[in-house]
This record gives C-alpha cells, sequence and structure tokens, in this order.
C-alpha cells in the first residue's frame, strides 16, 4: 500500500508554517493495515447523552455513551468496542458490575445506548470502554468516568411546594405583592461524618439558593430555566458535601416570579398574577450508612421583606439597601418578623425532571470601553459589546438619594436611546440607606444592552471606568467557532453572530433578548439550529428544547408559533415556523448521527405533516404564515400593510414547506426503519411536488399570479420541488431576480439561508461571494460599516448617521440572519457531512476572489476536522486534517487548479475519495 508521508514545514518555507494549524511532527499517515499493528491507547473524550462529561442530576435512564481515539493513538479506524458499568470503580469487569456490552463489531463511537437495567433515581455509576482496531488489536481501558442521576420522578421528592402565606392565592394577593421575591429559610442539624450530600431544587419561578451563607453557585443564574410549566418543571443538582459543617447549618434561598409568574410579551394583565414557588431537597449520606433528608416543608420560614423589593423579566429589579437582612442565610440568625410558610403538594400532571441542558451562567466580564458623556448626576457607559446579562456597579451613593440604571443597544443620533425595548422598562433601581461605596448587580433580571445609564450617583465623585463591569451571560455551552480569513470585515461578521448566538441562547432560543418579546419563536430558531452546531456544543440545548415543543404541540399536530407558548392575541401557527418539528430534529440527526433525536421526535414530525395536511387543498397548502419575514424592498399591494411578510406568495410558502416536512420525515422513517411511512409518505410528496408546479407555475417557471421574489425559487431549489429538467431553468429564473437587485439579496428570515445552499449546488458560489461582500444595503457588511456588534432583526434597523430605522421592529440583537455562518463552515472551508455524523467527511471549500486565505475546523463526533487554504499568487496551498475513525473525500475545483500534489505525490497518483485519517498538503496552481 501506498506510503503518505507529511513534510516539514521546512520543505514548503514560512507560508505553510502560517497555515498549519498545528506543528508538523514529520509522522506518517499510511494506510491502517500498516500502522495499526501497535497496540493503541485507550478512548478518550468519554461523554453521555448529549456531550456531558461526569454530569452531577443527570436525566437518562438507559445513557448514551460517546468516546474518540485518542490523537495519540497508532489506531485510525476502530473496529470493535466494549463497554462495561458498575456502581463501583472496583466492581468494574466483575460479575457484579451493572452491564457489559462485551465485544461489540462496530465501527460505532458515539451515541451507543446502556442496554442494562435501568438506572434510578440519585444513581451514581462508573463507566469505561476499550476498541480494537484492525489486525485485532486492542486498546487499554479508558479511565473510570461518572455520571450521576437526578431526581427522575415525582415519587422520589419528599418536599412540598412553599412560598410566603402572604402570596397563598385564597389570600387574594396584590399583584404587587406577589411581585416581590421571597426569602426563605431552614436550620437543621448534621450529626455525623458526611460522605455525600446533595441538593435537588426547582422552582416555580427562579431561585438562589444558599447553603451556610455561601452561594450554592457562583455562577448559575435564572435557575431553573423555562419550560411549558403545565407539563414539566426542571430541577438542578447540586453538590453540598464540602459545604456542610458539623452541627447547625442552613439552607436559604430567595425567590421570584421570574418566566413562571411574570407577564410574556405585552400581556400585562398576566403579570404576577401567580405566586413563586420553592421545591428543595437536601440528603445527606453519613459514613455510617444513614441517610438524612430535609425538604420544603411547613417546618421553613419566609420574609417578603428583603431587599429586592421588585422582580421582572422584562422591567427590571429595585433593591432596596435599608430592607437587606444581615445573616439571614446564616445560623443564629433573628427571624422576628418570619412566618411559618404555606406548602402545597407536588401536581401529578406536572412532572418535576432534570434539567437536561446547562443552565444559564455568567460567562464572562466585560469592562467598560468608554465614557460616553458626563452629565451632573448623569453618566452613560459604553461596553463596547452588544450583550445580555446584568452589570455590576460600584459606585458613590448618597444615602435617600435613588440610583437608576438604564440600558441601550445603540445611541440614537448621539442620544441614549430606549424606544426600541418597546413596553420593556428594562431599568434597575437602587435605594442606598448609607453614604458611601456601594456594590451592586440584579438577581432576578436580565437585559441586553450594550450602554448603561447610571443616574443619581454621588456628584462629589467623577465617573470612571471602574464603577462598571458587564457580567455576561446565556446558556452555557462550549464555544468552538473557529473561522478566520483575510477578510476583517467577514472576521467581524463571524464574530457577530457568535455574540448573537450567546445573547439569544438564554434557556431557550430565544428571537431578541431586549425588548417586550424575548420568546422561542420556531421560524428564527429552525434556520439558525444547524449554523450553531458549528459554532458552539448545543446538542443538549436543542434536543431539550425539542421537549417542549412535543410538550406544546397540540393534539392535532399544531406547533405554536413559540416555545414555551404563552396565550397571546394570535392563536394561528405559520408554516415556516411550525416546520422546526421536522427541521431541526433531521438537522441534528445530519449533524451528530444520532438515531435518538429521531426517534424521541418522530411521532412530533407525523403530527405536523398530518396537520399540514388538513391545512391544505388538493395539497395546496392554506397555512397562515408570517412569509419571508422582513424581506428587504417589499412592494406594498395593499392599505396598512407594512410589508413586513414580503411578497412571497404565502400559499407558495406552506405547500414549499409542507414537502419539505413530508420529504425529512420520510427521511427520519427511513433512518427508523419504518416501511410503511416510507411509501406513504414518498408517494404523498411525490403528489404535493406535482401540485406545486402545477398550481403556481406555468411551463417555463414563471409564476402564474403573485409577485416573483428570489425566494420563490430558492424554495424550489433548496427542497427539490422543480422536475429536474427545469431545475437550471429555475437557476436562471433566480440569477436574473439576483442580477435585477443589482445583485443584491432580496430576502427574508426564510429566503436567506437557502441562498448559500441552492447557490453553491447550481456552482455559483462566485454569486455567493458577491452578495456576502455587498457593501451596500441590503447586506451583512452594512451592519458592520454601521457600528454592529452582533447580527440585526433588519437589514437596516440601524444607521450611524440616522440612527434607529423609523419602521419600528428593530432590534440590533437576532440570530436569523446568522444563518451565513454555515456557509463559512460548509462552503468558504468546505467541511459537510456525507454521512450522517461525518462519518464521512465531504472538504469541498469554495475559492473566491474576495479572500486568499481561510481557515477552521469543527469538532465532528469523532473528532476534529481542519482546513486551511491560501491562494495568493494564483497558487493553492492547503492543510486539512482529517480525524480519526472517518474517511474524507475532498473535492477540489479542478477546472482552476492544474499540476495538483497532496503531501507532494501527483494527485493523479492519488485516491481523493476515502482518504484515511491524517493531515494532508494539498498544493496547486490557481488558473
Amino acid at each position: 500500500m501506498m506510503l503518505i508521508k507529511t513534510r516539514c514545514t521546512k520543505k514548503y518555507g514560512a507560508l505553510l508554517l502560517a497555515l498549519m494549524l498545528g506543528a508538523c511532527t514529520g509522522s506518517q499517515s499510511t494506510a491502517p493495515s500498516i500502522i495499526e499493528a501497535a497496540v493503541p491507547m485507550a478512548p478518550v473524550k468519554l461523554t453521555v447523552g448529549e456531550g456531558f462529561n461526569e454530569p452531577l442530576g443527570y436525566y437518562e435512564q438507559q445513557p448514551r455513551f460517546s468516546w474518540q481515539i485518542s490523537d495519540k493513538s497508532a489506531l485510525n479506524t476502530q473496529t470493535a468496542y466494549q463497554i462495561q458499568v458498575a456502581a463501583q470503580p472496583i466492581l468494574l469487569g466483575s460479575q457484579k458490575q451493572l452491564w457489559d456490552s462485551e465485544k461489540v463489531t462496530s465501527n460505532a463511537t458515539s451515541w451507543v445506548k446502556y442496554q442494562g437495567k435501568s438506572l434510578d433515581s440519585r444513581q451514581r455509576v462508573y463507566w469505561r470502554v476499550r476498541h480494537w482496531g484492525l489486525n485485532d488489536s486492542v486498546s487499554d481501558w479508558s479511565l473510570p468516568k461518572t455520571l450521576e442521576l437526578g431526581l427522575l420522578n415525582n415519587h422520589d421528592w419528599q418536599a412540598q411546594w412553599i412560598g410566603h402565606p402572604d402570596t397563598a392565592l385564597n389570600q387574594k394577593p396584590s399583584q404587587a405583592r406577589l411581585a416581590t421575591p421571597q426569602y426563605l429559610r431552614k436550620s437543621f442539624t448534621v450529626t455525623g461524618d458526611v460522605v455525600k450530600a446533595r441538593l435537588y431544587i426547582s422552582a416555580k419561578g427562579l431561585f438562589k439558593p444558599f447553603i451556610n451563607n455561601a452561594p450554592v453557585s457562583n455562577n448559575d443564574v435564572m435557575t431553573p430555566g423555562w419550560t411549558p410549566y403545565a407539563k414539566r418543571i426542571e430541577s438542578l443538582t447540586y453538590d453540598l458535601t464540602d459545604q456542610l459543617v458539623a452541627g447547625e447549618n442552613v439552607i436559604a434561598a430567595s425567590l421570584a416570579g421570574g418566566w413562571y409568574a411574570g407577564r410574556a410579551f405585552d400581556q400585562f394583565e398576566k403579570d404576577h398574577k401567580k405566586p413563586a414557588r420553592l421545591l428543595a431537597q437536601v440528603e445527606i449520606t453519613y459514613a455510617n450508612g444513614q441517610k438524612q433528608i430535609i425538604p420544603t416543608d411547613t417546618s421553613w420560614t419566609a420574609s417578603l421583606n428583603g431587599p429586592i423589593r421588585f422582580a421582572s423579566i422584562y422591567d427590571g429589579e429595585r433593591y432596596d439597601q435599608s430592607m437587606e437582612m444581615s445573616g439571614w442565610k446564616n445560623k443564629n440568625f433573628n427571624e422576628k418578623g418570619w412566618q411559618p410558610v404555606v406548602a402545597e403538594p407536588l401536581d401529578k400532571k406536572v412532572a418535576i425532571a432534570p434539567k437536561r441542558h446547562e443552565p444559564i451562567r455568567i460567562t464572562e466580564q466585560l469592562p467598560v470601553k468608554n465614557i460616553v458623556s458626563v452629565n451632573n448626576d448623569r453618566v452613560v457607559f459604553d461596553f463596547g459589546q452588544n450583550m445580555v446579562g446584568v452589570p455590576k456597579i460600584n459606585i458613590p451613593v448618597v444615602a435617600g438619594q435613588e440610583v437608576k440604571i438604564r440600558f441601550a443597544e445603540a445611541l440614537h443620533k448621539g442620544e441614549f436611546y430606549t424606544d426600541n425595548y418597546r413596553t420593556a422598562k428594562s431599568t434597575d433601581y437602587y435605594l442606598p440607606n448609607v453614604t458611601g461605596v456601594i456594590e451592586y448587580q440584579p438577581t432576578f433580571t436580565y437585559h441586553g444592552y450594550r450602554y448603561i445609564e447610571i443616574t443619581g450617583f454621588d456628584t462629589h465623585y467623577m465617573p470612571n471606568k471602574s464603577w462598571a463591569t458587564a457580567l455576561v451571560q446565556h446558556s452555557d455551552m462550549k464555544l468552538h467557532a473557529s473561522f478566520e480569513s483575510s477578510h476583517p470585515k467577514l472576521n467581524k461578521l463571524s464574530e457577530n453572530i457568535v455574540w448573537g448566538m450567546r445573547s439569544n441562547f438564554f434557556d431557550i432560543p430565544l428571537d431578541c433578548p431586549q425588548r417586550d418579546e424575548r420568546l422561542g419563536w420556531t421560524g428564527d430558531a429552525q434556520v439558525f439550529a444547524t449554523p450553531s452546531m458549528y459554532m458552539g456544543d448545543v446538542y443538549g440545548f436543542w434536543s431539550a428544547w425539542l421537549q417542549s415543543i412535543r410538550e406544546e404541540q397540540k393534539s392535532d399536530g399544531k406547533v405554536p408559533l413559540y416555545i414555551p407558548f404563552v396565550d397571546w392575541k394570535i392563536k394561528w401557527t405559520s408554516s415556516g415556523w411550525g416546520d422546526v418539528a421536522t427541521i431541526i430534529p433531521w438537522e441534528l440527526y445530519t449533524v451528530t448521527g444520532d438515531k435518538t433525536i429521531l426517534a424521541d421526535n418522530y411521532d412530533m414530525m407525523q403530527g405536523w405533516v398530518n396537520y399540514h395536511k388538513k391545512k391544505s387543498d388538493k395539497l395546496i397548502s392554506t397555512m397562515m404564515t408570517f412569509g419571508d419575514w422582513l424581506q428587504p424592498y417589499p412592494v406594498i399591494t395593499k392599505e396598512g400593510d407594512k410589508g413586513n411578510r414580503g411578497n412571497t406568495d404565502f400559499s407558495l410558502i406552506g405547500t414549499a414547506y409542507f414537502a419539505h416536512s413530508v420529504a425529512l420525515t420520510k427521511n427520519a422513517a427511513e433512518v427508523l426503519n419504518k416501511v410503511d411511512d416510507v411509501n406513504a409518505l414518498n408517494e404523498l410528496h411525490t403528489q404535493i411536488k406535482q401540485a406545486f408546479n402545477q398550481h403556481f407555475f406555468d411551463d417555463q417557471l414563471n409564476l402564474k399570479q403573485g409577485i416573483e421574489t428570489q425566494t420563490t425559487y430558492l424554495l424550489g431549489l433548496a427542497y427539490h420541488l422543480f422536475p429536474q429538467n427545469k431545475r437550471e431553468l429555475a437557476i436562471n429564473k433566480l440569477l436574473a431576480l439576483i442580477n435585477d437587485a443589482d445583485s443584491h439579496l432580496r430576502t427574508g428570515f426564510l429566503g436567506t439561508p437557502l441562498l448559500t445552499q441552492v447557490l453553491q449546488d447550481a456552482g455559483r458560489s462566485d454569486v455567493i461571494y458577491d452578495l456576502l461582500f455587498k457593501e451596500s444595503y441590503p447586506s451583512w457588511f452594512y451592519s458592520i460599516n454601521n457600528g454592529a456588534t452582533t447580527t440585526w432583526e433588519r437589514w437596516n434597523s440601524y444607521t450611524l448617521k440616522d440612527g434607529f430605522n423609523p419602521q419600528g421592529m428593530n432590534s440590533l440583537n437576532h440570530y436569523a440572519y446568522g444563518t451565513i455562518s454555515r456557509w463559512f463552515y460548509e462552503g468558504i472551508l468546505g467541511i459537510k457531512p456525507a454521512k450522517a455524523g461525518f462519518k464521512t467527511i465531504n472538504i469541498e471549500p469554495q475559492f473566491g476572489a474576495q479572500l486568499n486565505q481561510a481557515k477552521g475546523r469543527y469538532t465532528t463526533p469523532q473528532g476534529e476536522v481542519a482546513v486551511s487554504w491560501n491562494t495568493e499568487n494564483a497558487q493553492l496551498m492547503m492543510h486539512v486534517v482529517i480525524p480519526k475513525n472517518t474517511v474524507a473525500n475532498i473535492i477540489l475545483p479542478t477546472v482552476a487548479i492544474t499540476k495538483l500534489t497532496v503531501n507532494g505525490e501527483l494527485a493523479a497518483n492519488i485516491d481523493l475519495n476515502n482518504l484515511a485519517p491524517g493531515e494532508y498538503i494539498i498544493q496547486g496552481k490557481m488558473q
């Protein structure tokens, strides 16, 4: 077999050194039968479920195990594996272990389901894995990893829901009373040597727990999160083993209404009409085997007289220093004025279940970048970055003089501006009772902002940058966005998209984080799911939200406009939005290869297809839709229409998505081996395609009625609805419309993500480059030229000259148009899954005149794939890293490259399909 040697950087010079993502070691990459004679090292990067590393409070009774082949291992391809699971490390490999898969002939390294007896609540297990390569070489066992389950069922709880007695609904409390955060505490005694202590905790609302005056977690915020509260409320598990002391201890918590009791959007009539409630259970295991449980019950006491006087998701927080209760979270506290709590049993219809993705956390702190202005007791700080979270302020104050903190995304013609927040007051207040320096950060609210305005400080002091720090908050995720290029604005765009993702991944995928909306709009989410997977470890985030969609789906298959759903003035659903039910499960499967995501959501997918069918007439959709939302330059066709839904025919959009959802559900049925469903869905899809073409287009693909738009043809092309012999005609129609728009896009939320897919498939990546690098409206660089640090809702939401667009709907922190980032990875770098889960990888970079360098990497379930290329001086220099246990196809635009070499060998002598794992250096001359 041919031996491919990796040449050292000395041979290729400084240019290659700059391109290489890792050091050149002179190592050899060979066909597996040659190199795998050595005994490989143990598997690495062991995870559970959607990528959890030794989770505490895990949710699956039958966990899924994943691992990778070590980069240092001689093993390139796994041929078999063995997993062992036991209650103790010492029992691994013994007859007392819980499960032994024994040797399984398979190259699977991800999502291998535990097949032993289902695990129970609280159960802690240890697991390890080893694998085999060719010639039956077996690795060492991996180091054991742990997982510990949370409380899986309601009957595991001895605790009750508790709250202050004045918030009991039978007392008819006022709205102000219900909006006041509660303070709860309980003393208990530790009587022996503690070997294990856990806090299981949840809330109808938001909780912040303390043990012996210390926060249980310094970084977790806005817990437990937002789910369909009538169906499921999440719980979290914390390790208290090292925080308990001998003798008296105190468990305490502050509690606010949060999403549970606060308003959603503009529903003021529902604001703080329900009481917040806490559910908690401390469980202690002693060295002698005895166990002790301290649940929330009537032995707890509560107060409404703490310093946080008001807390709201949209409106901010009010803090009164004079109401601080020194020592309330510790022992020896005088509980005068505190009252026994009211306790309510768990509702059997509402599941209390472990949180299945990481909570919101403080992930970064940003200093003030500039002081914009100082005017008497008013100062405006600029953090230089639009973001989400809360500020920590450290300022001089005067007793009795209220401090007011307001938030803004941008300055409007130089002035502090909050009108685009609409009814969200987004204002925090601090009332000091002493003169001096105070430190404050809000607890039960969050803000989307770049600027803060502080008024009411002590004017004897001149403001300085140390007065404020921005605490960045979002659902915790490992970010691996890595795209870089030779173009500064493209790099800035990539950075802005990541900030938009961070800002809007706030326990659920928000549509904006600052104004009076902040909802999980399904259309925004479905277009961004796959791009986000290229930029962060967010599989758990999406799979958890899909559970919420399943819970909110109606019996007739209808999927609400946003999830979790809160009743609003719009009762209908929308095509392109409800199709989240089919699109995200399939997209996640394509990226991960995890069949569980399809199995979990298949019934939902079928239900949505059936709903589409009900909302159609002779297979032509009659479903309502938001259309191609915020398409630029809409033609206003009737009085009073703002044009927000664009000009693409609504029925055409609905029919295209009907067909697309049927196709994706058929794909899922094939993977899940549901043969009868495959046949029925295939027939239905054929019928919809026929109806689509006959109803909307003539023989020359002219639209029979309505306005032809770029999205008209993008939908038909992306979803393969046009006959094969008319695809070229449809592409030419699309290109003509782009040309008519002076080579600009004219697409909104639904059409924009399809541009790159369709144009690259058509061999017209040159058009994508032209669209991407446009500087004028509408374009991605237009926002950057106007100071954007995140992605915007409208293409023209803001200009430095004129401020905010007077049309309204101006969020400067959306992610919908950040879908272009998918093409950074799949297009410019060319990294795409040829088989689900990247078991086979296509590497097909798209070169453009606007760039001469690009690089990036993506962590597949098998390991990291990396690509870098340079086309300076008409010479291609490309470096590719193919991860273990995969193969890759390198596809290059050969019409533009001559005398191609791979690791010094002529490409003509090398099969660029099914390349083995390793590093490859590709050189050629660009024509």
